[in-house]
C-alpha cells in the first residue's frame, strides 16, 4: 500500500493556508543558498504559484509537498524537481524550517516517504540532488537513505563572494 503518512510526519499537498509558511522560508536568506534562490518572493507571486500547485506533476514537471506532523504543523517543504518521465528520474530537495526541529528525524522520514512513493507510484527509476560540499547534515542524510555520491563539482555555485563545490548523489531503484 502507498502511504505518505510515516510515523512521526506526513507529506500533504500545498494549500492556500500555506502561503505565510511558503513566504516564510521563500524569503529566509539563510537558506537561498540550499534553495538557489537569489531575490525575495513577494505574496503576491507565492499565491500565484499557490493557485496553480494543483496541476499534475507531468504537466509542471515539479511536486511539492509539506511534511506536516500530526499536529497539523508545517514542519518544511519536500520536493520533486525536473521530473522527467521519458528517463523516468527526478531531482529531490527536501528542508526543514526551523533549526530547532531539523536533526529529529523529519527531514529522514520524509525523504523515505517520498523515495518510496517516487518508486512505486510514479514508477521513477532514480532519484537525485545536489548538495553543497559544506552541508554535512544533508550529506549525511542521502547517504543514510542509500543515495550515493557520484560526483563533484567544482566551484559550482558563487555564494557570498567564493565559489564552493557541489556533490551530485544518486539514488537508483532496485
Amino acid at each position: 500500500m502507498i502511504t505518505l503518512k510515516g510515523e512521526n510526519i506526513y507529506l500533504r499537498a500545498l494549500e492556500p493556508e500555506d502561503l505565510e509558511f511558503i513566504h516564510a522560508i521563500e524569503n529566509d536568506e539563510s537558506i537561498w543558498e540550499i534553495s538557489n534562490t537569489n531575490t525575495p518572493y513577494s505574496k503576491f507571486l507565492i499565491k500565484q504559484y499557490l493557485d496553480h500547485a494543483h496541476k499534475d506533476i507531468f504537466e509542471v514537471k515539479q511536486l511539492r509537498l509539506v511534511i506536516s506532523d500530526y499536529d497539523n504543523v508545517a514542519l518544511g517543504m519536500i520536493d520533486l524537481f525536473d521530473f522527467d518521465f521519458k528517463h523516468r528520474r527526478a531531482g529531490v530537495g527536501v528542508l526543514v524550517k526551523e533549526p530547532h526541529d531539523r536533526l529529529k528525524g523529519y527531514g529522514r522520514e520524509a525523504l523515505k516517504l517520498l523515495i518510496d512513493y517516487s518508486f512505486t507510484q510514479l514508477d521513477l527509476h532514480q532519484l537525485y540532488c545536489n548538495i553543497s560540499e559544506e552541508n554535512d547534515a544533508s550529506v549525511k542524510l542521502f547517504s543514510n537513505q542509500g543515495f550515493k555520491k557520484i560526483g563533484l563539482k567544482k566551484d559550482w555555485n558563487y555564494v557570498n563572494g567564493s565559489f564552493k563545490n557541489e556533490y551530485l548523489f544518486q539514488l537508483i531503484k532496485n
